[in-house]
């Protein structure tokens, strides 16, 4: 039964990021939240201008052949804003469209049209990711209509002319890496980086505290072999395991869901293994000091769940709050990914990342350290 226990764990260390990485890619298919088919609520409440209600119906016509060509949305009709916020509360509506009733009173008076968005905010990524394709649309939309009216008044004009003295300035964005890197790309090097960690601290208290209990310890300790020799095998071993599974990682996110490498493979392959030394001293350290592998598997799980969701993993650290902020920049998880994420993402070299290098390497030496007299200690007791 313990036997079966350990495998058990053992299958579940190499699956649960894998796992990861497959709803990652599930949720986030072009490696960011998708809009496609939301079902979307339009609420006319214009009243119109002396009789006419063109501008709303032409903005509504608009906005459904706009909505042809890219299918985001499933549009449908509300009879007010309290029917769409109880649709979205039952979950039926992602969000809503309202075009308010002085909505053509606001167009031929020679002011701006209001369009109110209503999101479902329980799901903070999909309502942002809809308030921004939305107010996209709408201001193409004012551009296209200001293009037509300037147009009117100057036929002399083409559209090309028409949109350079509506829109004088036309802003192109290029980022330092070619290509159109996704949140999987984000994401990939931060799961690689936890995942050696989890396999390191984790499979820890097996290799030392469960041999302690079951008496194997007490064998290798009578053995004619230096205790630093041991101490060295059984990182070596873990070292090993968290290594495999990192490159497993690796093949999944390029094989499968096309990351790409801008920067050295050896670079990340060193990166990788730099991680293991940095949390191999940590977990010795934990597990020398407890008395059974329960235990120590607890306080690993302690230490581990926070540097998951305050490293930078799985969203990035400037949108945490400041005190969050200030917690990460003590954890070692933050640096690891941080590294793989600049070699990976950005194409940087060793200069580039020098000082995640400089504390990791600090951080796996200090532990080392620390971890050496506190094995030697536990061996003895």
């Amino acid at each position: 039964m313990e036997l079966f226990r350990n495998r058990l764990g053992l299958v579940l260390l190499v699956v649960m990021p894998l796992f990861m990485m497959v709803m990652v890619g599930f949720i986030y298919p072009s490696g960011g939240v998708s809009i496609s088919n939301m079902p979307i609520a339009v609420v006319n409440e214009d009243t119109g201008f002396s009789g006419s209600t063109i501008p709303s119906q032409t903005f509504i016509t608009t906005l459904q052949g706009i909505n042809n060509q890219t299918g985001m949305m499933t549009l449908t009709t509300a009879s007010s804003l309290d029917e769409v916020k109880d649709l979205v509360q039952r979950g039926e509506l992602s969000g809503g469209i309202v075009i308010p009733s002085n909505f053509s009173q606001s167009i031929y008076s020679g002011q701006q049209g209001t369009v109110i968005i209503v999101t479902d905010q329980s799901n903070p990524q999909i309502s942002a990711t809809i308030q921004s394709v939305l107010t996209s649309v709408f201001d193409e939309m004012g551009t296209m209509m200001a293009q037509q009216q300037v147009q009117s008044m100057n036929p002399a004009l083409n559209a090309t002319s028409a949109l350079a003295v509506v829109k004088p300035l036309n802003v192109q964005t290029q980022g330092v890496v070619p290509g159109n890197p996704s949140y999987f790309d984000f994401v990939a090097p931060g799961i690689m980086a936890m995942t050696v960690m989890m396999s390191v601290m984790t499979g820890l208290p097996v290799a030392i505290s469960q041999e302690k209990e079951i008496g194997t310890m007490d064998g290798m300790m009578v053995a004619p072999v230096n205790r630093l020799s041991i101490l060295l095998g059984k990182t070596l071993a873990q070292t090993a395991r968290g290594l495999i599974q990192g490159v497993i990682i690796l093949a999944l996110a390029i094989g499968i869901f096309g990351v790409t490498i801008q920067g050295s493979i050896l670079l990340v392959f060193a990166l990788l293994l730099l991680g293991v030394f940095s949390f191999v001293g940590l977990g010795i350290v934990i597990t020398s000091f407890t008395k059974d592998q329960e235990t120590a598997q607890m306080l690993m799980m302690t230490v581990m769940f926070p540097m998951m969701f305050l490293s930078g993993v799985f969203f990035p650290i400037q949108q945490m709050p400041a005190f969050m902020q200030t917690i990460s920049s003590f954890l070692p998880l933050t640096y690891a990914s941080s590294a793989l994420r600049k070699v990976m993402v950005l194409g940087a070299g060793v200069p580039q990342i020098s000082t995640e290098l400089i504390i990791l390497v600090a951080f796996g030496i200090v532990m080392i350290a620390i971890a050496l007299p506190v094995f030697r200690r536990m061996m003895t007791r």
